[in-house]
């Protein structure tokens, strides 16, 4: 290994390590430092319950993967990367009457909109003209827009709160449901502004592509980034814990894909005492608790429908939806939380043994909440698939601290790098013209607490390394 490589990159996140690609594509000589003994940050996939079921310890879909601007343009199929896409992206459950079910074709989902098909069509149709011009605009930090006129079109009704775009737009519960239920991976109480963003682009990313999974489990995205990186001639080193700056080879640059705190804490001999107080300021909202199921068969929901998705949105209409997250962000637990449930072996037959299937499920609870919130989980999930717990072989849970622990990332088990209100949807982690750098310049963020924020895209490394690649190319390093 040379004495001084061009860049060292802090953690093995898709971000980690698409910043690490870009760098390495770029001629950087690069090396990804991950204090695990495996790769992956929140795309791990591991034997969480008995042998033979594999389960995605983190993330389970990925919408935004399969349609990131960058990484659908890296050639990772030649890596091992391959997405599964089930028959329908999203299905939504309601009591007495047939579930939402969010498909590819605008018709087959209008039409089961009634009476909210042609105000539904409104809504998302147009976005369907230029998608992926809009979803390279969002996916980005604040910037001079190329497509302005499709821009503001989309920001006019995702700057609002996700119940008034809900019940201003629509008159019946079933279109109001399944936009609650999109709008709520925001983890944003849905009466906030900026809360129907994710909800109209997730409706947006389901009319493009259907949302899929990895074949053979999440780990499989970064992975493939890996080996996509190694064959660059970039480096990764594994089991090597980064506490202090001491610990991190020399390099030209540093990027870290590490939460604010952490920047905060490795970083302080070289950042000022000013941008360090701005970091300790972040704030990252709710978090998780999180079941993952070895099954006897697939969920047994009363519609038939919901196994053309592997995604399941459980928590009923708009109202209760709203309901259960407002009162996360009041520091309560729901009695009826919304959950999101994904069941990867309906498509993918190596996440089980022959017969047998895997369950995944999360809902949202207070910043370091210890409560065991398996029973109203359960609980959600038999109100629509009643028998479905004589299906449960084991099941293996995780609070907070347990993502935390397993995580450093998920500071107070948040899974999305940070709340993303108006307050700090773009000045995240802090406000500055560049967000990825810091008062060194020597020194970036390239972590979901950076634009765009969470999801498995790699947006966030990407637009960290061209920010780094203007500084090496300075030659002033």
């Amino acid at each position: 290994m040379p004495s001084r490589l061009d860049a060292v990159v802090v953690g093995s996140g898709p971000n980690g390590l698409a910043a690490a690609v870009e760098l390495a594509r770029n001629g950087a000589d690069v090396l990804v430092v991950e204090s695990a003994e495996t790769i992956g940050g929140g795309t791990r996939t591991a034997e969480l319950t008995l042998p033979g079921f594999h389960h995605d310890v983190c993330s389970a879909a990925h919408p935004l993967g399969i349609l990131s601007p960058y990484l659908s343009g890296l050639p990772l199929v030649e890596h091992g990367l391959t997405w599964i896409q089930p028959p329908a992206s999203v299905a939504h459950p309601l009591d007495r009457q047939p579930a939402v079910i969010l498909r590819k074709s605008m018709a087959a989902t209008a039409g089961s909109l009634t009476p909210d098909a042609n105000a539904y069509r409104r809504l998302v149709a147009p976005f369907l003209r230029h998608p992926h011009e809009l979803i390279a605009e969002v996916l980005g930090p604040g910037h001079l827009p190329r497509h302005p006129l499709l821009l503001a079109r989309f920001g006019a009704p995702a700057l609002l709160p996700a119940t008034l775009l809900g019940r201003s737009w629509f008159r019946g519960e079933r279109a109001r449901a399944l936009l609650a239920g999109c709008a709520a991976h925001s983890i944003l109480p849905l009466g906030r502004p900026v809360s129907a963003a994710v909800g109209l682009l997730f409706l947006v990313t389901g009319h493009v592509e259907t949302w899929p999974i990895a074949h053979g489990g999440s780990s499989s995205i970064t992975s493939a980034l890996a080996g996509y990186l190694r064959s660059l001639g970039g480096r990764i080193e594994t089991g090597k814990a980064v506490h202090a700056l001491a610990d991190v080879p020399p390099s030209r640059i540093l990027l870290f894909d590490t939460s604010p705190d952490q920047v905060a804490s490795i970083a302080e001999p070289v950042l000022p005492g000013r941008y360090i107080r701005r970091l300790g300021r972040y704030r990252y909202g709710p978090g998780i608790f999180k079941v993952d199921w070895a099954l006897d068969g697939p969920i047994p929901w009363t519609d038939s429908a919901c196994l053309d998705a592997a995604t399941v949105h459980v928590g009923g209409t708009l109202d209760e939806i709203a309901s259960a997250e407002s009162a996360v962000w009041r520091g309560q637990h729901p009695d009826r939380p919304f959950t999101i449930v994904v069941q990867p072996s309906l498509f993918d037959a190596s996440r089980a043994p022959a017969g047998k299937h895997t369950g995944w499920a999360y809902c949202h609870v207070p910043a370091g909440s210890t409560l065991d919130r398996t029973e109203a989980i359960e609980r959600q999930v038999e109100r629509f698939a009643p028998g479905f717990r004589d299906r449960i072989l084991a099941r293996h849970v995780m609070n907070t601290v347990d993502l935390e622990q397993y995580n450093a990332n998920y500071v107070g088990g948040a899974i999305t790098g940070g709340v993303t209100d108006l307050g700090q949807l773009f000045t995240r982690p802090v406000a500055r013209v560049d967000p990825y750098s810091t008062p060194n310049p020597d020194v970036f963020i390239c972590s979901a607490s950076t634009p765009p924020g969470g999801g498995v895209h790699g947006m966030c490394g990407y637009h960290a390394a061209r920010s780094a690649l203007r500084r090496l190319a300075s030659g002033a390093v």
